[in-house]
């Protein structure tokens, strides 16, 4: 009867094995929260602070912002899903001058040499803070990455997304909040 156990842990352990590994593939192929809009503590409360030094070692204030959609992005180099999106970020700034949205990019966890290459590497010509950021990912309650908070001209927080945004439904979002509608 000693045999038996032993026959069965290995088993046991191919079953967890696959398992895990299942888990493992449904996170990675999952559309990492595919732009999702989610609820959050924040929405239709004021903006938490956001102010620092941009990696162009200028001075941002988002209270500065009022008057204006602001998208502020949380990301990381590092991050996959942050890579994949940042084309849209591109693309969404690139609209700002037809649209009135402006992108301000916190970057997690990460070196401003990273930030400083990705960027120049990829484009994007925005506010991006990457000193100091870890208290701000606290007040906006960011759980993971990507997640961008849309804040409106008054500095409201009217949505947050996880995963990553397109600039297609950025920008319906705006035109139907503008129009009355959300």
């Amino acid at each position: 009867m000693s045999a038996a156990p032993s026959r069965r842990a290995p088993v046991i352990a191919g079953i967890v094995g696959v398992a895990v590994l299942a888990l493992v593939l449904l996170f990675v192929v999952s559309p990492s929260g595919g732009e999702s809009k989610v609820t959050s503590p924040l929405l239709g409360k004021l903006a938490p602070e956001l102010a620092g030094t941009t990696l162009a070692g200028d001075s941002f204030n988002l209270d500065s912002e009022r008057g204006q959609w602001v998208l502020v992005n949380f990301f990381a180099t590092w991050c996959p899903p942050c890579v994949a999106e940042h084309p849209e970020l591109v693309k969404l700034d690139e609209l700002s001058s037809s649209t009135g949205l402006s992108v301000v990019s916190v970057a997690f966890d990460d070196s401003s040499t990273n930030v400083e290459k990705f960027f120049a590497d990829n484009g994007g010509d925005w506010p991006v803070l990457t000193s100091d950021t870890g208290t701000v990912s606290l007040d906006y309650g960011v759980k993971g990455l990507p997640e961008s908070f849309l804040i409106d001209p008054a500095g409201t927080v009217v949505a947050k997304f996880e995963g990553g945004i397109t600039a297609e439904s950025v920008q319906q979002y705006v035109a139907r909040s503008t129009a009355g509608g959300s």
